[in-house]
């Protein structure tokens, strides 16, 4: 009883840090911002969300848009790596899809930039590749 109540307690702390990361990514600073999603991958690639995120993949997503959009090298590569965490997390199911598809017009933008910073077009290159083979549903 108390190890489920320890986990319960565990799984609660990580969520509540998540949401403060997620709510930092709304920072008027860049390296709050960089901080942020530094913090998102390493927890990302560490544990399985998905019922966490799927109820705040829409928040996740506009946030995800914005570093990308505004962001430069750093921040961007960042937010690709992130995105494709949160694509698998989501699976290949519609909320994957829908994540996907919100973000594949952008990925191809910051991609196809030939002035972007390296390390950002990298990142978004394979947030597309990983991103299309989980969860595009239209095989072209």
């Amino acid at each position: 009883g108390s190890e489920a109540a320890s986990e319960q307690g565990q799984e609660e702390e990580v969520e509540d840090r998540l949401k403060e990361h997620m709510d930092t990514l709304l920072d008027k600073s860049a390296k709050a911002r960089q901080v942020a999603l530094q913090s998102l991958r390493l927890v990302l690639s560490s544990k399985t969300l998905s019922e966490f995120l799927l109820e705040r993949r829409l928040t996740l997503t506009d946030s995800l848009e914005k570093c990308l959009k505004k962001g430069k090298g750093e921040e961007k590569a960042l937010a690709g790596t992130v995105l494709t965490l949160l694509c698998l997390q989501m699976g290949s199911g519609p909320e994957g899809e829908e994540v996907f598809r919100s973000l594949k017009p952008l990925l191809v933008s910051v991609l196809t930039d030939s002035t972007a910073n390296p390390s950002a077009r990298q990142s978004c290159a394979t947030a597309l590749g990983m991103c299309c083979y989980i969860a595009a549903a239209d095989f072209e």
